[in-house]
Protein backbone atom coordinates (compact mmCIF):
# COMPACT_ATOMS: atom_id res chain seq x y z
CA UNK A 1 0.00 0.00 0.00
CA UNK A 2 1.30 3.51 -1.05
CA UNK A 3 2.07 6.14 1.02
CA UNK A 4 -1.16 8.00 -0.42
CA UNK A 5 -3.29 5.16 0.19
CA UNK A 6 -2.70 4.76 3.69
CA UNK A 7 -3.31 8.72 3.72
CA UNK A 8 -6.74 8.43 2.14
CA UNK A 9 -7.32 5.41 4.61
CA UNK A 10 -6.34 7.27 8.25
CA UNK A 11 -8.66 10.08 6.98
CA UNK A 12 -11.25 8.01 5.63
CA UNK A 13 -11.27 6.27 9.44
CA UNK A 14 -11.29 10.23 10.94
CA UNK A 15 -14.19 11.33 9.32
CA UNK A 16 -16.80 9.56 11.35
CA UNK A 17 -15.01 10.33 14.54
CA UNK A 18 -14.75 13.99 13.63
CA UNK A 19 -19.16 13.89 12.59
CA UNK A 20 -19.42 11.61 16.30
CA UNK A 21 -17.39 14.66 17.74
CA UNK A 22 -19.21 17.22 16.57
CA UNK A 23 -22.18 15.85 17.27
CA UNK A 24 -21.27 15.44 21.09
CA UNK A 25 -20.84 19.03 20.94
CA UNK A 26 -23.94 20.13 19.40
CA UNK A 27 -25.89 17.33 21.80
CA UNK A 28 -23.69 19.09 24.86
CA UNK A 29 -25.27 22.64 23.86
CA UNK A 30 -28.87 21.68 23.33
CA UNK A 31 -28.55 19.43 26.76
CA UNK A 32 -27.59 22.93 28.61
CA UNK A 33 -30.22 24.62 26.84
CA UNK A 34 -32.57 22.14 28.29
CA UNK A 35 -31.74 21.90 31.61
CA UNK A 36 -30.95 26.02 32.13
CA UNK A 37 -35.04 26.51 32.25
CA UNK A 38 -35.18 24.26 34.71
CA UNK A 39 -32.35 25.34 36.78
CA UNK A 40 -34.51 28.84 36.50
CA UNK A 41 -37.73 27.14 37.83
CA UNK A 42 -35.63 25.68 40.73
CA UNK A 43 -34.51 29.08 41.56
CA UNK A 44 -38.05 30.00 41.83
CA UNK A 45 -39.50 27.04 43.36
CA UNK A 46 -36.23 27.32 45.84
CA UNK A 47 -37.22 30.83 46.89
CA UNK A 48 -41.10 30.25 46.94
CA UNK A 49 -39.83 27.08 49.70
CA UNK A 50 -37.62 29.68 51.29
CA UNK A 51 -40.23 32.16 51.68
CA UNK A 52 -42.21 29.74 53.31
CA UNK A 53 -39.54 28.45 55.99
CA UNK A 54 -38.56 32.65 56.98
CA UNK A 55 -42.63 33.82 57.34
CA UNK A 56 -42.90 30.40 59.77
CA UNK A 57 -40.06 31.46 61.46
CA UNK A 58 -41.58 34.97 62.12
CA UNK A 59 -39.68 37.07 59.47
CA UNK A 60 -42.36 38.12 56.59
CA UNK A 61 -40.07 40.99 55.30
CA UNK A 62 -37.53 38.82 54.43
CA UNK A 63 -40.24 36.20 52.86
CA UNK A 64 -41.92 38.86 50.69
CA UNK A 65 -38.47 39.47 49.46
CA UNK A 66 -37.89 36.03 48.18
CA UNK A 67 -41.17 36.23 46.87
CA UNK A 68 -40.25 38.96 44.77
CA UNK A 69 -36.84 36.47 44.04
CA UNK A 70 -38.98 34.09 42.59
CA UNK A 71 -41.18 36.33 40.20
CA UNK A 72 -37.65 37.10 38.63
CA UNK A 73 -37.04 33.85 38.16
CA UNK A 74 -40.57 32.88 36.84
CA UNK A 75 -39.60 35.72 34.39
CA UNK A 76 -36.39 34.52 33.21
CA UNK A 77 -37.13 30.57 32.98
CA UNK A 78 -40.16 31.51 29.94
CA UNK A 79 -37.22 33.70 28.43
CA UNK A 80 -34.37 31.00 28.72
CA UNK A 81 -36.55 28.50 27.24
CA UNK A 82 -37.55 30.19 24.45
CA UNK A 83 -33.99 31.27 23.56
CA UNK A 84 -32.92 28.15 23.37
CA UNK A 85 -35.56 26.64 21.93
CA UNK A 86 -36.14 24.11 24.79
CA UNK A 87 -40.01 24.90 25.29
CA UNK A 88 -41.28 20.82 26.93
CA UNK A 89 -44.20 19.83 28.32
CA UNK A 90 -41.91 18.91 31.06
CA UNK A 91 -41.14 22.02 31.52
CA UNK A 92 -44.50 23.42 31.64
CA UNK A 93 -45.35 21.06 34.25
CA UNK A 94 -42.46 21.76 36.49
CA UNK A 95 -43.29 25.61 36.09
CA UNK A 96 -46.88 24.84 37.62
CA UNK A 97 -45.52 23.10 40.21
CA UNK A 98 -43.29 25.98 41.40
CA UNK A 99 -45.36 28.66 40.74
CA UNK A 100 -48.17 27.03 43.10
CA UNK A 101 -45.46 26.79 45.79
CA UNK A 102 -44.02 29.98 45.43
CA UNK A 103 -47.52 31.98 44.57
CA UNK A 104 -49.98 29.82 46.01
CA UNK A 105 -49.21 28.79 48.81
CA UNK A 106 -46.17 30.85 50.25
CA UNK A 107 -48.24 34.03 50.16
CA UNK A 108 -51.15 32.36 52.31
CA UNK A 109 -48.51 31.34 54.55
CA UNK A 110 -46.93 35.34 54.71
CA UNK A 111 -50.42 36.84 55.29
CA UNK A 112 -51.21 34.02 57.64
CA UNK A 113 -48.52 34.76 60.19
CA UNK A 114 -48.36 38.30 59.52
CA UNK A 115 -52.08 38.97 59.23
CA UNK A 116 -51.98 37.49 62.91
CA UNK A 117 -55.05 34.87 61.57
CA UNK A 118 -54.04 32.63 64.49
CA UNK A 119 -56.26 34.47 66.50
CA UNK A 120 -59.16 33.51 64.11
CA UNK A 121 -58.35 29.95 64.82
CA UNK A 122 -60.06 27.47 62.27
CA UNK A 123 -61.22 29.90 60.48
CA UNK A 124 -57.89 32.16 59.98
CA UNK A 125 -55.85 28.65 57.94
CA UNK A 126 -59.29 28.14 56.42
CA UNK A 127 -59.26 31.94 54.74
CA UNK A 128 -55.58 31.60 54.24
CA UNK A 129 -56.22 27.71 52.16
CA UNK A 130 -59.10 29.54 50.06
CA UNK A 131 -56.29 31.18 48.17
CA UNK A 132 -53.72 28.37 47.91
CA UNK A 133 -56.66 26.10 46.68
CA UNK A 134 -58.19 28.85 44.24
CA UNK A 135 -53.97 30.08 42.90
CA UNK A 136 -53.98 26.32 42.20
CA UNK A 137 -57.03 26.04 40.15
CA UNK A 138 -56.02 29.45 38.49
CA UNK A 139 -53.04 27.49 37.46
CA UNK A 140 -54.45 24.30 36.69
CA UNK A 141 -57.42 25.96 34.12
CA UNK A 142 -54.43 28.60 32.36
CA UNK A 143 -52.45 25.41 31.42
CA UNK A 144 -55.35 23.53 30.05
CA UNK A 145 -57.65 26.25 28.84
CA UNK A 146 -57.17 28.97 26.34
CA UNK A 147 -58.02 32.83 26.97
CA UNK A 148 -61.60 34.10 25.98
CA UNK A 149 -60.17 37.66 25.19
CA UNK A 150 -57.59 39.41 23.19
CA UNK A 151 -54.98 40.99 25.74
CA UNK A 152 -56.71 40.11 28.67
CA UNK A 153 -56.33 37.19 31.24
CA UNK A 154 -59.30 35.19 32.62
CA UNK A 155 -58.94 35.99 36.03
CA UNK A 156 -56.38 37.67 38.04
CA UNK A 157 -53.11 36.25 37.71
CA UNK A 158 -51.62 34.34 40.56
CA UNK A 159 -48.27 36.52 40.13
CA UNK A 160 -50.47 39.97 40.74
CA UNK A 161 -52.14 37.75 43.73
CA UNK A 162 -48.69 37.16 45.31
CA UNK A 163 -47.94 40.68 44.37
CA UNK A 164 -50.25 42.10 46.27
CA UNK A 165 -49.51 40.09 49.50
CA UNK A 166 -46.02 41.30 49.00
CA UNK A 167 -46.72 45.18 48.46
CA UNK A 168 -49.51 44.80 51.60
CA UNK A 169 -46.58 43.63 53.73
CA UNK A 170 -44.05 46.25 52.38
CA UNK A 171 -46.96 48.98 53.07
CA UNK A 172 -47.50 47.56 56.34
CA UNK A 173 -43.69 48.20 57.51
CA UNK A 174 -43.40 51.48 55.21
CA UNK A 175 -46.25 52.77 57.97
CA UNK A 176 -44.87 51.52 60.87
CA UNK A 177 -41.30 53.34 59.80
CA UNK A 178 -43.09 56.21 59.44
CA UNK A 179 -44.57 55.94 63.43
CA UNK A 180 -48.01 55.13 61.92
CA UNK A 181 -49.65 52.09 63.71
CA UNK A 182 -53.09 50.60 62.29
CA UNK A 183 -55.15 48.73 64.53
CA UNK A 184 -56.51 46.52 61.85
CA UNK A 185 -58.34 43.21 63.01
CA UNK A 186 -57.62 39.99 61.83
CA UNK A 187 -60.37 38.98 59.90
CA UNK A 188 -59.71 41.99 57.60
CA UNK A 189 -56.70 40.74 56.12
CA UNK A 190 -58.12 36.84 56.07
CA UNK A 191 -61.27 38.31 54.35
CA UNK A 192 -59.14 40.58 51.72
CA UNK A 193 -56.68 37.10 50.89
CA UNK A 194 -59.87 34.95 50.39
CA UNK A 195 -60.85 37.56 47.78
CA UNK A 196 -57.68 37.64 46.08
CA UNK A 197 -58.02 33.81 45.80
CA UNK A 198 -61.61 34.20 44.73
CA UNK A 199 -60.68 36.98 41.70
CA UNK A 200 -58.07 34.59 40.45
CA UNK A 201 -60.96 31.85 39.79
CA UNK A 202 -63.37 34.32 38.32
CA UNK A 203 -63.71 35.14 35.17
CA UNK A 204 -63.25 38.12 35.17
CA UNK A 205 -61.12 39.64 32.47
CA UNK A 206 -57.76 41.72 33.56
CA UNK A 207 -55.22 42.85 31.10
CA UNK A 208 -52.23 40.97 30.18
CA UNK A 209 -50.49 43.80 28.19
CA UNK A 210 -49.09 41.61 26.21
CA UNK A 211 -50.38 43.53 23.09
CA UNK A 212 -47.87 46.33 24.08
CA UNK A 213 -45.07 47.04 21.99
CA UNK A 214 -42.54 48.12 23.85
CA UNK A 215 -39.35 47.72 21.29
CA UNK A 216 -40.94 49.84 18.87
CA UNK A 217 -43.11 52.01 20.92
CA UNK A 218 -41.13 55.30 21.90
CA UNK A 219 -43.81 56.29 24.70
CA UNK A 220 -44.35 53.02 26.33
CA UNK A 221 -40.62 52.89 26.66
CA UNK A 222 -40.85 56.21 28.59
CA UNK A 223 -43.56 55.24 30.16
CA UNK A 224 -41.77 52.52 31.70
CA UNK A 225 -38.77 54.28 32.81
CA UNK A 226 -41.28 56.94 34.50
CA UNK A 227 -42.85 53.96 36.29
CA UNK A 228 -39.98 52.41 37.53
CA UNK A 229 -38.55 55.41 38.61
CA UNK A 230 -41.63 56.20 40.98
CA UNK A 231 -41.29 52.55 42.39
CA UNK A 232 -37.94 52.98 43.41
CA UNK A 233 -38.80 56.16 44.62
CA UNK A 234 -40.70 54.53 47.28
CA UNK A 235 -41.43 51.09 46.87
CA UNK A 236 -43.32 50.48 50.22
CA UNK A 237 -45.85 52.79 49.21
CA UNK A 238 -46.14 52.70 45.15
CA UNK A 239 -46.14 48.95 44.75
CA UNK A 240 -48.91 48.50 46.75
CA UNK A 241 -50.85 51.32 45.50
CA UNK A 242 -50.02 49.86 41.87
CA UNK A 243 -51.16 46.21 43.71
CA UNK A 244 -54.15 48.30 44.50
CA UNK A 245 -54.97 49.63 41.03
CA UNK A 246 -54.27 46.18 39.09
CA UNK A 247 -56.65 44.26 41.44
CA UNK A 248 -59.29 46.72 41.10
CA UNK A 249 -58.66 47.59 37.65
CA UNK A 250 -60.54 44.03 36.52
CA UNK A 251 -63.64 44.49 38.37
CA UNK A 252 -63.89 47.88 37.94
CA UNK A 253 -63.88 47.49 34.20
CA UNK A 254 -65.83 44.42 33.42
CA UNK A 255 -68.65 46.67 35.34
CA UNK A 256 -68.13 49.50 32.97
CA UNK A 257 -68.41 47.40 29.78
CA UNK A 258 -71.64 45.74 31.01
CA UNK A 259 -73.10 49.13 31.73
CA UNK A 260 -71.92 50.51 28.40
CA UNK A 261 -72.48 47.62 26.35
CA UNK A 262 -68.71 47.59 25.12
CA UNK A 263 -67.58 43.94 25.03
CA UNK A 264 -64.38 42.73 24.65
CA UNK A 265 -62.43 41.35 21.48
CA UNK A 266 -62.36 37.57 22.00
CA UNK A 267 -60.66 35.05 20.63
CA UNK A 268 -62.22 32.36 17.74
CA UNK A 269 -61.64 29.28 18.28
CA UNK A 270 -59.16 28.42 16.04
CA UNK A 271 -56.37 30.87 17.49
CA UNK A 272 -57.25 29.59 20.85
CA UNK A 273 -56.97 26.16 20.27
CA UNK A 274 -54.35 24.19 21.81
CA UNK A 275 -52.87 27.26 24.14
CA UNK A 276 -51.11 26.67 27.11
CA UNK A 277 -49.69 28.92 30.18
CA UNK A 278 -46.53 28.23 30.72
CA UNK A 279 -43.12 29.56 30.99
CA UNK A 280 -41.76 26.65 28.95
CA UNK A 281 -44.34 26.21 26.35
CA UNK A 282 -44.99 29.06 24.36
CA UNK A 283 -48.78 29.78 25.34
CA UNK A 284 -49.68 32.35 22.91
CA UNK A 285 -48.53 34.49 20.17
CA UNK A 286 -48.37 37.29 22.90
CA UNK A 287 -46.39 36.09 24.80
CA UNK A 288 -45.95 37.16 28.92
CA UNK A 289 -43.78 39.96 29.18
Amino acid sequence: MTLEAVDRDVTTRERPRRRRRRRRRRDGRATFGSVLPSLLTTGNLAAGFFAIVKAGSGDPLVASYAIFIAAIFDILDGRAARLTGSESRFGSEYDSIADTVSFGVAPAVIAFYAGGFLELKWAGWVMAFIYTACASLRLARFNVSSERYRGRFDGLPTPAGAGMVVSTVWFRGFLESNGVVLPVPAMLPALALALLGLLMVSPIPYRSFKDINVRDSYGAIVAMVIVSIVLIIEPGLNFFLMGVAYVSAGPLEWYWRRRTGRPLEEISAAEGSGTKDSAHVDPRSEDRP
